[in-house]
């Protein structure tokens, strides 16, 4: 059981927590201060120290370097004993596992750390093997420079060591380099150490100061996670050192790890400005999504729109353009790098409503390849009458007619010059010219029923609500879905395009056909928080930010995950969803 660890927030893989220990600590963190070492075994016996809170113990260990043979491991294992204080155990990364302490030191870091699929396949094992809610310590391998991609992987506790040893050998460390310390004609930093003047400056003011910018690099990046936007800086940052940029694509391949672990929800921007924007978790989960749970309902023609720099787009000049031209005679889907398409039912939804790209007018063979293809799989899933294209000639005319030629169909297209000329809006018009009009109602059931199909699985908007049994109130963006009787069954939430469902909502949800996210509690009624430890189970594909039924022996209640399913039904400590409506039995 992890007494003195608790994971208060995820950003991915990431992750701020707090090392309860006498004098609290806000991970991820430099552990220098924090840590005393009971030593190896190798050398003697030790007995167990009697620790107290004050610091991490790191119990008397055996650690073996990378390679060391599988029967050594065997032969050579610590059992750990139980201990009341904070502890750590010391394990190899393909030997992790369980051994009752709060934090886990990875002895073979430095035989993987600068070696990027070593790297991945070690963090990714190791995670898996140990409790969720426990620390992972790297000890010897952290700089300035790589400790963001480090803590993106997810570990936890570094320590100064490597930093301080670079210094003395005269090796100056900023957050993107590595320099000779004679080759500086001057500090590029203000830090206690640089204050020295450059003449004065010794390798062990240099140590001091890689030190100081280890420890200021970890300020950036617990600040970044707590906006939810590490991967938007590792992206920058990582692309100056070779393998810091091999690691995090190694780990963009690695779906299933780094998904389970990312929300599925938040407000803060997304920042698209690399081309491995594109294979960021939510930009996938939301092509997949789009293009296997999303149904088009309309049996209108669809017309394919460039995006907008403004979000949502319904509220740019160029779809308010669009819109007057279509009058509801049309289904609007957006085309869009890099999210791919975006029907108008789900511009709120995240990320098609948070994510700013670096528009250039140009678009590069991935874009067009990815974009392609997501539209591609979505007009093979959903069937129009006709498919209008009114889209400009850079980019989305040679995506369209790459389309075409594989799906063996035909667009129609209205562009001439640009979009929002007179004569382009004018052809748009007369294109659609016969075509009936949806109603309001339609356009209502529609978009309430897509974001279910998107936030719950693939035909649960028709499994929640049949249109004879529903009424909308209230309006777009704030949509809410009520009974016959009039009674509330859910809303949608503008900030993330999303709905959440009353008491009465949620037990038609659990009683329907569509898929259901449920965590399973102890003997209690909550309010306000369900903890860790009363959870009994937990569906394993529940992620943070999803919205979730709660139900045990003396209640039944909705809300939103706080962390994923799998972390709900083994963590010991942490909130695991946040309740909003409870009914006590």
């Amino acid at each position: 059981m992890t007494d003195y660890f608790e994971v208060l927030s995820r950003d991915g893989a990431a992750r701020i927590g707090e090392l309860r220990l006498s004098s609290p600590v806000t991970t991820p963190a430099l552990a220098d201060d924090h840590v005393e070492d009971a030593g190896s075994l190798w050398s003697e016996e030790r007995e167990v120290p009697e620790g107290d809170d004050s610091v991490l113990t790191v119990l008397p260990h055996r650690a073996f370097p990378a390679g060391t043979a599988d029967e050594v491991k065997e032969s050579f294992r610590v059992d750990y004993p139980e201990t009341d204080y904070p502890s750590v155990a010391v394990v190899a990364s393909d030997d992790a596992h369980d051994a009752g302490t709060d934090a886990y030191i990875l002895s073979d870091a430095q035989g993987f750390v600068g070696h990027a699929s070593a790297f991945k396949d070690a963090i990714i094992e190791a995670k898996e093997s140990l409790p969720a809610d426990t620390a992972l310590y790297l000890s010897g391998v952290a700089t300035s420079l790589n400790v963001a991609t480090l803590v993106y992987a997810g570990v936890d506790l570094v320590d100064a060591k490597l930093a301080k040893v670079k210094g003395l050998e005269g090796k100056y460390l900023t957050s993107e380099n590595e320099y000779f310390l004679e080759d500086l004609d001057e500090l590029p930093c203000s830090c206690p150490a640089c204050q020295t003047p450059r003449e004065e400056f010794t390798r062990r003011d240099c140590a001091e100061h890689n030190a100081n910018a280890l420890r200021t690099e970890l300020a950036v990046v617990r600040r970044r996670i707590r906006d939810g936007r590490l991967r938007d800086y590792i992206e920058g940052q990582a692309r100056h050192n070779q393998w810091l940029t091999a690691a995090f694509r190694e780990l963009d391949q690695q779906y299933g790890y780094v998904e389970e672990r990312t929300p599925v929800i938040r407000d803060s921007e997304l920042a698209a400005a690399t081309s491995d924007s594109i294979r960021r978790v939510e930009i996938q989960r939301f092509a997949e999504r789009v293009t296997t749970r999303y149904q088009n309902r309309f049996k209108n023609p669809l017309v394919l729109v460039p995006c907008s720099a403004k979000k949502p787009y319904s509220e740019s000049q160029s779809h308010a353009q669009y819109h007057d031209a279509i009058q509801f005679r049309a289904h609007t889907v957006s085309m869009t790098s890099p999210i791919g398409v975006v029907p108008q039912e789900l511009e709120l939804t995240y990320p098609a409503q948070h994510y700013d790209s670096v528009v250039t007018g140009d678009w590069s063979e991935d874009e067009k390849g990815f974009v392609a293809e997501v539209l591609k799989r979505y007009l093979q899933r959903n069937e129009y009458p006709r498919v209008i294209a009114h889209v400009p000639e850079d980019g989305y005319r040679d995506i369209c007619e790459r389309v075409e030629a594989e799906l063996g169909m035909e667009f129609e297209y209205t562009v001439d010059e640009h979009p929002t000329t007179t004569e382009s809006i004018g052809n748009l018009m007369r294109t659609l010219e016969g075509e009936l009009k949806f109603t309001k109602r339609e356009r209502e059931y529609n978009t309430i029923k897509a974001i279910a199909d998107y936030q719950f699985g693939d035909g649960a908007g028709d499994a929640l609500w049949e249109d004879s049994e529903i009424q909308t109130t209230s309006r777009y963006p704030k949509l809410q879905v009520r009974d016959t009787e009039g009674e509330q069954l859910a809303a949608m939430v503008p900030q993330y395009g999303v709905l959440s469902f009353t008491l009465k909502g949620a037990r038609h949800w659990v009683e329907s056909d569509a898929p259901t996210k449920r965590v399973e509690i102890d003997n209690f009624a909550p309010h306000g928080s369900v903890l860790a430890p009363g959870v009994v189970d937990a569906d394993a594909d529940i992620r943070t930010g999803d919205e979730v039924v709660v139900e045990g022996p003396k209640a039944f209640a909705v809300g939103r995950a706080e962390m994923s399913g799998p972390e709900m039904a083994e963590s010991t400590r942490g909130v695991a969803a946040e309740v909003r409506h409870v009914e006590e039995k």
